[in-house]
């Protein structure tokens, strides 16, 4: 078995399930998670699969919804935005994918939001007063984003360092 692959799909099903223990609205790993994979795997396939996949299980265990359509959208494409920085990992492209990676999420599932809740006009106005409603939430999501980013890199970072055996591709 692959150490690396292992190692990779066990950090990120520990973290996903920091979405079942008690939080802060909206402090979540899902954007981290996505990103993560994107820059670590090696097989793109497995970069969208693992991480999509502890997504999933913590979503069965806290319930599914209208709008996981948009929250899976949102995921794929941050994961897309972790192969770009897979190339050259370092800090400041990490954290500018970070912050990128939940104003898309925020986008895409605001969007989600106005299009399934039936509480907004089905116009651009309405799609305005959805965002707007939104921006409160979007500090929790950034914060959650950068800390649960912060951990998964830096941590896998001095995992790298400390033992290199659990994270060599073999």
């Amino acid at each position: 078995m692959n150490k690396r692959l292992i190692a990779l799909s066990l950090i990120i099903f520990a973290i996903a399930m920091f979405r079942l223990l008690p939080h802060p609205p909206n402090v979540s790993p899902v954007a981290a998670m996505a990103l993560f994979g994107g820059a670590y795997f090696s097989d793109k396939r497995v970069a969208f699969l693992v991480p999509f996949l502890a997504l999933l299980l913590s979503d069965f265990l806290l319930g599914l919804h209208d709008t996981m359509v948009y929250v899976y959208a949102g995921f794929a494409m941050t994961v897309v935005i972790g192969f770009w920085i897979r190339k050259n990992l370092n800090i400041s492209r990490i954290a500018l994918a970070a912050v990128g990676s939940s104003v898309l999420f925020f986008i895409v599932t605001n969007f989600g939001a106005w299009f399934t809740s039936g509480l907004y006009p089905m116009t651009t106005d309405g799609l305005m007063q959805a965002y707007i409603a939104a921006i409160p939430f979007f500090q929790n999501s950034l914060l959650g984003n950068l800390v649960f980013t912060a951990l998964l890199f830096g941590g896998f970072a001095v995992l790298q360092r400390n033992v290199p055996m659990a994270t060599e591709n073999n």
